[in-house]
């Protein structure tokens, strides 16, 4: 799976960056998991800290466009995100599972 950065826009007030991206897949679409791993890697960030909003593959085609947000930090994710979006790229499900087994 091969990663490329369309466009990065700076968004300082949220602190966290728009980005939309474009990656190349040989099988079928990639989970948003693994997008977010990849995505992370290549912008050398911590997986809680970027938030896949949304992958669109076209039908037939082997791309896949899609639009996340970056943030420094992943408390900064926590608390600007809605709790649905985190849900779905398991941020802070870690600490979660954590706080129930105490």
């Amino acid at each position: 799976m091969d990663v490329d950065i369309i466009s990065e826009t700076e968004n300082p007030m949220l602190h966290r960056t728009d980005v939309t991206f474009e990656l190349v897949h040989e099988d079928a679409t990639p989970s948003r998991l693994q997008v977010r791993d990849s995505l992370a890697a290549k912008l050398n960030k911590d997986a809680d800290e970027v938030v896949i909003r949304k992958l669109d593959t076209k039908f037939g085609m082997r791309k896949t466009v899609g639009q996340a947000k970056v943030y420094e930090t992943d408390d900064y994710a926590r608390e600007v995100e809605q709790d649905h979006m985190l849900e779905r790229n398991k941020i802070g499900a870690d600490e979660e599972a954590e706080a129930e087994e105490a």
